[in-house]
Parts: structure tokens; sequence; C-alpha cells
């Protein structure tokens, strides 16, 4: 079981941020403006999922899971709101949320299945975002010259990533959810976030005039394959997916717990009393 508790983050998104917020760097901040697209649907999807696999469950289990799934939907609400503060900055200057059209697609598909489909691609997202956060959390010069209430942003949601990983896939679990099915779901969600992310990151540099421009494409190579590099870093921890005994506990780090007790002044907990 894991202890989940819902934080508020102490930052200001009301004012305007630049063009280019990631440090000035067009491939960067249009990667992560793209991933911040797919949140608000994104995070909703894993929210019906897991509370829809635990109402699935008999009591002694639905009762056993009640603490951390209300933490899960907590934190995931609390994602949600905030990218969707932070996605209207991006509507402004004409950016088309690409990914939350083929997000709602793919939604409409597992209504009236059983609730395990949904949690299998939860359970594959939820690994993807926690590989995606373990490498910010270890490389967080990948957001060197943003404004401190964008770092804090992303590295905060990077923390609670990787605090609630083990979630949707230990309800998938306890629900009789067989490999077979979790893998078919992995490689299909696999092959969606890559199509997804790759078009909405090329659709933002489109509209902001950056993407013939060398010095992005330059930027994409250190990004992705570079020495810290997301996928030289990344390939093997989304590998361990595939294997029969896989847990997302086996990739345990403490670069969350460390992040979040040393920025705890950042973010109150929800319920608190100052």
């Amino acid at each position: 079981m894991t202890e989940l508790v819902v934080r508020r983050l102490l930052i200001d998104l009301a004012r305007p941020m630049a063009q280019h917020w990631c440090g000035g760097d067009a491939f960067r901040t249009a990667l992560f403006n793209a991933l911040s697209m797919s949140f608000p649907m994104g995070e909703q999807f894993f929210i019906d999922a897991v509370r829809d696999g635990h109402k699935s469950m008999p009591p002694e289990q639905h009762a056993r899971y009640a603490s951390e799934v209300r933490g899960f939907i907590g934190q995931e609400a609390t994602h949600r709101r905030i990218h969707g503060l932070f996605n209207s900055h991006l509507e402004q200057r004409g950016l088309r949320n690409l990914w939350a059209q083929s997000i709602e697609k793919q939604r409409k598909q597992f209504e009236g299945l059983d609730p395990r489909h949904a949690l299998a691609v939860t359970a594959a997202n939820e690994h993807f975002t926690a590989v995606l956060a373990e490498w910010l959390l270890g490389h967080p010069d990948m957001l060197e010259g943003s404004e401190e209430r964008l770092q804090t942003l992303w590295l905060w949601h990077s923390a609670e990533e990787a605090e609630h990983k083990n979630t949707a896939f230990d309800i998938y679990q306890a629900l009789g959810g067989d490999h077979r099915w979790r893998i078919v779901w992995f490689r299909r969600t696999t092959l969606m976030f890559v199509l997804d992310v790759t078009r909405q990151t090329v659709h933002n540099l489109h509209r902001d005039g950056s993407l013939y421009r060398p010095s992005t494409w330059a930027s994409a190579w250190r990004t992705l394959m570079g020495p810290a590099g997301l996928v030289r870093h990344t390939w093997r921890p989304w590998k361990a997916y595939l294997r029969r005994d896989f847990h997302p506990s086996q990739q345990a780090s403490p670069l969350s717990g460390e992040w979040l007790q040393r920025n705890r002044s950042r973010f109150t907990l929800v319920g608190e009393r100052g």
C-alpha cells in the first residue's frame, strides 16, 4: 500500500510566461508544452479508470485500497487543474491541443468494456510518466533558465508521479488482470504515446516558427539522445515493464522524496491547517 497525500502548489500561474519559457530553448519548450497538453484529459482518464476499477472490487479489497485511491485521485485532479491553467497560456498563443482530441477518441473506445482494460492502459501510462519523472528529477538542468515557478511546477509533478506509480498497476493485478493483456495494452499505448507526443511537439514548433531552425533540431538531439538524453536514460526502465515479474516498486529511487522534502515550503498539504 502507498500512502498518498494531496498537495496544493504555491505558485502563481496567472502571470504570462515567455514564448520559449524553458531557458529560451524552442524544442524543450515545445516538448514540455506537448506533455502538458495531454494532462487534463489524460489525468481524467486515469482517475476514471482507477475509480471504476476500485468500485469493481469485492468489499474487503475495496476497503483495503480506499485511502490510496483517494490520494491518487486527489493528486491527479490537482495535476489536471494546474496544467489546465498552464495550458490556457498556450491556447492564447494559438496552439491547438491535438493530443486531447486523440485521448477523447481513445476514451470512447473503453465505454462499456471490462474496467481492467482501461486500468491496463492507465498502468502503462503511469509507467511512462514515472520513467519521465525520474529522468527529469535526475536531470533538473533540462529546466535550466526557466522561471522558478515553472521549474517548481514540473519537478513537483514529477515527484508525485513517481510517488503514485503503483496504484493503477496494483488495482489491475488485484482484479485478476493478466500479464498478456497488460503487455498488449502496454505496446499499443507506447505506440500511441510516441505518435501523439511527436505530432503535438512538431505542431507546437510549427506554430511558433521554430520547426525548421537548425538550433531546434540540435536541441532535439541533445535532449533525446545526448549524454543526459531522455531516450538514452529511459529505454531500459521502459523495457522492464515487459517482464512477467515486473512491479513499479522495483524502480524506486529517493529522488521524489528528496525533492518533496527539500521543497516543503513550495506547497501545503490539503486539509492541513497553517
